[in-house]
């Protein structure tokens, strides 16, 4: 009973504590505020903009011979030909488009560098040298070149945009956890741990890892607006989404052929979109590294 009362007060403290940070911080209760916007937009997308069309997240085409300005029937106007796309429907399902692409990419890149960066950080030797150089390469090379490169040699597909985003991501968390696991694994309580004979995969993933895993959360936060912009960036070079995909990227670059002509709507509403959308995570990122910082939480028992 008593066990159960001091979980429950510690989660009050932890409750308390995380609430705190963010009242101190107006930017993050405005990344707060932008992330929980466009949650709903990416909730609520079949209902903002219903689907006539068997796939969703296909934009529907509006024909036309030049791009129409915003109206009642299409709030944020059209990018004309050769795509004729809605920028409303595109701009609200690009967010849903947006949200899972970051969450894929990011997911499987923790997972690659957690693991990586762990093994090389607790075992070292020839085995973290190995694997750092191995990084290294992946670091040599211009992340939105690197993706390029794959994109063109696995074909333009989905699937070819998250390999070739994730060997751009995954080397920043294998790097961060290394260097964080030299930090820990030379601290008193894993020595006993190893003294103990505790099984080396235990002390990795139970012992230290729940240690060391915090700036890699920090990391990951601000990354999602990172993988967002680089989606965005290869849809621009007509390397990321299939034109007449409801991604923001793929209407900036079929808008791009019009806005010397003063269609400004057409860059206007998905590069509002793309913008706000990295602003958000950034502040939550930086919301993140005071709730997680070590040095703010020495208080909190």
């Amino acid at each position: 009973m008593q066990a159960k009362e001091k979980k429950e007060n510690r989660l009050l403290k932890e409750l308390r504590f995380t609430l705190n940070q963010v009242k101190r911080s107006y930017m993050s209760i405005i990344g707060l505020a932008i992330v929980i916007f466009f949650v709903v937009i990416a909730i609520m997308a079949p209902i903002l903009a219903p689907a006539n069309q068997p796939d969703p997240y296909s934009n529907p085409r509006v024909i036309s011979p030049y791009p129409l300005p915003p109206s009642s029937t299409t709030p944020f106007g059209t990018t004309g030909p050769p795509d004729y796309s809605d920028i409303y429907y595109g701009v609200i399902w690009g967010t849903r488009t947006s949200f899972i692409m970051a969450f894929t990419i990011l997911a499987i890149s923790i997972v690659l560098g957690v693991v990586l960066g762990a093994i090389s950080g607790y075992f070292g030797g020839i085995i973290d040298e190995v694997i750092m150089r191995f990084t290294d390469i992946f670091f040599a090379v211009p992340g939105i070149l690197l993706a390029m490169l794959i994109v063109v040699v696995m074909g333009r597909s989905q699937v070819s945009l998250i390999v070739a985003l994730c060997a751009v991501y995954w080397c920043s968390y294998a790097r961060l956890i290394r260097g964080e696991f030299l930090r820990v694994k030379v601290l008193p309580f894993i020595e006993a741990e190893v003294a103990l004979g505790t099984p080396k995969i235990v002390i990795i993933f139970r012992h230290i890892l729940p240690n060391v895993i915090a700036p890699a959360l920090v990391l990951a936060s601000m990354d999602i607006g990172s993988v967002v912009l680089s989606l965005s960036t290869l849809s621009f070079l007509g390397l990321g989404f299939r034109p007449g995909t409801a991604e923001w990227g793929v209407i900036i670059s079929t808008a791009r052929n019009w806005l010397l002509f003063g269609a400004w709507w057409t860059i206007l509403f998905p590069g509002i979109a793309i913008f706000t959308f990295a602003l958000g995570w950034n502040f939550i990122g930086d919301a993140f590294r005071d709730i997680l910082d070590p040095r703010t939480r020495r208080g909190l028992v």
